[in-house]
């Protein structure tokens, strides 16, 4: 028989949790006695015990964003720790590995955490050590479940809608300029543009070509998407203004506005519709690639302060 959880229970586990982080060096900037943050450690883990990933791969096993993957990738391969190479499979996707010197750090953080584990498990007694190595690979695999059930879990309850709701324009100017500033370090501009094209287009909603869907949840928007049919021209649209909020990454909800809009744009009769992004967003160019949408323009782009690859994509009408 199963013993009941108790609130003891998970305290417990909750302050072995906290002292196991601060032990093991994580609270530091630094991990593993380099001089490298904590999730360039693990990817250069992951990256010595699997020989060759995908950022994809990296990203899903890390729980990271793609977005802070690539940054951290590239700070990883400027310092020759980690190669590109592209894949065989498709030439767009690249292969990660661990360089010569990668693997010489590989090595001094394997020899690291095997001395501090192997120094504690040491002072244990052998049916106690059985008990922590057996009951932490137990912990794990079960706070692995727990994660899948809850991506379920936020899913629950969200509706995509067509069309403008209150307080709509400022809420994804707001979603637009938290993601961009924390995860691209995008400057108050780009937020203020955000807010002065939405005010262009809302007050055209009511016209042909033109639409918005919205992903609400909770009656809290969540996401959101928009079709421009006349800032283009020569019958073409515009997609614009896709986010979708973190927490609801990952749910399915990103597609569901994407496959909306592209079937507005079939419906209504537009021989193309364009969308301006940029590289390093890998997620959401698989999903508008799945739906249509070619690369037809890639070049470095200066606006936002830096330089950024930026592109175009293309969808013709299906």
């Amino acid at each position: 028989m199963t013993a009941h959880l108790t609130h003891d229970d998970i305290l417990s586990v909750r302050d072995a949790s906290r002292r196991m982080v601060r032990y093991l060096g994580f609270m530091r900037p630094t991990l593993a006695d380099t001089d490298l943050s904590a999730s360039a450690v693990h990817a250069i883990i992951e990256l010595g015990n699997h020989e060759r990933l995908t950022a994809n791969q990296l990203s899903q096993t890390l729980l990271l964003e793609k977005s802070s993957i690539s940054r951290m990738l590239g700070r990883m391969i400027e310092r020759g720790l980690v190669a590109e190479t592209a894949s065989e499979a498709d030439g767009r996707s690249k292969i990660l590995s661990l360089t010569e010197g990668g693997r010489a750090v590989f090595a001094d953080i394997d020899r690291y955490a095997n001395h501090q584990v192997g120094r504690a498990l040491h002072s244990l007694s052998g049916d106690v050590r059985s008990q922590v190595v057996n009951g932490l690979s137990a912990y794990a695999s079960a706070l692995k479940s727990a994660g899948e059930l809850a991506a379920v879990d936020r899913s629950a309850g969200i509706e995509v809608t067509a069309g403008f709701q209150p307080g709509a324009a400022g809420r994804i100017a707001e979603m637009q300029g938290r993601y961009y500033a924390r995860e691209w370090n995008f400057p108050p501009i780009f937020e203020a543009k955000i807010a002065a094209g939405l005010g262009d287009f809302v007050p055209r909603l009511g016209r042909p070509g033109n639409q918005m869907w919205l992903a609400t949840q909770g009656g809290q928007i969540k996401g959101s998407i928009a079709i421009d049919g006349e800032d283009l021209g020569g019958g073409k649209a515009h997609l614009r203004w896709v986010i979708v909020e973190d927490d609801l990454r990952g749910t399915g909800t990103g597609r569901k506005l994407v496959t909306e809009a592209v079937k507005f744009c079939d419906a209504f009769g537009f021989a193309e519709t364009h969308l301006w992004t940029f590289s390093g967003l890998d997620a959401a160019r698989k999903l508008y690639e799945s739906v249509g949408f070619v690369l037809a323009e890639e070049w470095e782009g200066t606006q936002w302060g830096f330089v950024l690859p930026e592109q175009r994509f293309v969808r013709k009408r299906l």
